[in-house]
């Protein structure tokens, strides 16, 4: 089934939907066929099942997941299912799922999504959320329950309209490392809120990590140690682990290989692999195959990893 999808070379995508509407309940044959296409082409298929059959590949992976069928991985079909999205649309799913945790809001999946897209895509994020859910993303954020010093630097991130241009300046960079030092463990007292904020949302990535690369070389230790030795409250918490989870790319979120293979495999993939090697002197196909059980999440998992951009 599988070997017949990949083989097609036709654009029009009824041949396999017809296909895909022949295995359904089977979807775990069509794992490997499905993530070797783009993610626009998954859309066209998408589009193209919905026209023929009047029904939603997404709506009939989610049902099949819940469900539990036999030979179906419910975290495989889940991981397909934002597979096949838009990339903002994705998102918006991501962050209302994000937002609806039983336990506790997932802000390190809220985190990834403010500080690796551009703003052009957040600001699409943002009607997607709005036009599926009826509610503002920023003020789903501000009303989280019990309050969280997150939601400061979460609702910065979100509104912010420079954030995520490519800008990086050297001089700049060093001003701002400064301006970090002078107001953190360089005065008494807690750090000044108000001027990492302000950083935060008017610097790209790529100049918030020249910043942290100049805060090191002047001051001879990183900047995430500063905020550690301070007299760390509840915001300086927050801001240590979100320096750690965006900058530093460490995470305890198990669901955050599904979430990053996703939406960075027709990007990043290559600069994923190969920085992932260098720090940690194994390759991530290898780590997927030691850590995660044999079965079709794990071969979704390298299919993406697999993927070159």
């Amino acid at each position: 089934m599988a070997t017949k999808i990949l083989a097609s070379s036709s654009h029009s995508f009824e041949n396999e939907c017809k296909e895909i509407h022949e295995s359904r309940g089977r979807w775990n044959h069509l794992i490997q066929a499905l993530v070797t296409r783009t993610q626009l082409e998954c859309r066209r298929i998408r589009e193209t099942y919905k026209d023929m059959y009047g029904e939603d590949l997404i709506t009939l992976l989610q049902k099949s997941s819940l469900r539990n069928q036999p030979g179906v991985s419910p975290k495989t079909c889940a991981a397909l299912s934002l597979w096949m999205l838009h990339p903002h649309e994705r998102d918006a799913i991501v962050a209302r799922e994000a937002l609806l945790q039983d336990n506790d809001t997932n802000h390190q999946a809220l985190v990834e999504i403010f500080v690796g897209r551009k703003s052009s895509h957040i600001a699409l994020i943002k009607q997607a959320y709005l036009s599926k859910y009826k509610t503002q993303l920023d003020q789903d954020i501000i009303n989280i329950e019990p309050p969280h010093p997150y939601q400061k630097i979460l609702v910065a991130l979100s509104t912010s309209h420079k954030a995520h241009q490519a800008d990086v300046n050297q001089h700049t960079a060093k001003c701002d490392a400064r301006r970090l030092y002078e107001t953190g463990e360089g005065s008494p007292g807690a750090i000044d809120e108000g001027t990492v904020l302000e950083i935060f949302t008017k610097r790209s990535i790529p100049h918030l990590k020249l910043t942290f690369s100049c805060y090191k070389h002047i001051y001879g230790h990183d900047y995430t140690k500063s905020i550690t030795d301070v007299n760390s409250g509840e915001f300086e918490d927050a801001l240590k682990k979100i320096l750690f989870a965006s900058i530093k790319g460490m995470t305890a979120d198990r669901g955050a290989i599904t979430r990053v293979m996703v939406s960075r495999s027709e990007t990043e993939m290559d600069e994923i692999q190969r920085v992932f090697k260098e720090k940690y002197g194994i390759e991530l196909r290898e780590t997927i195959c030691n850590s995660i059980p044999s079965g079709d999440y794990r071969d979704f998992l390298l299919a993406l990893a697999n993927k070159t951009v």
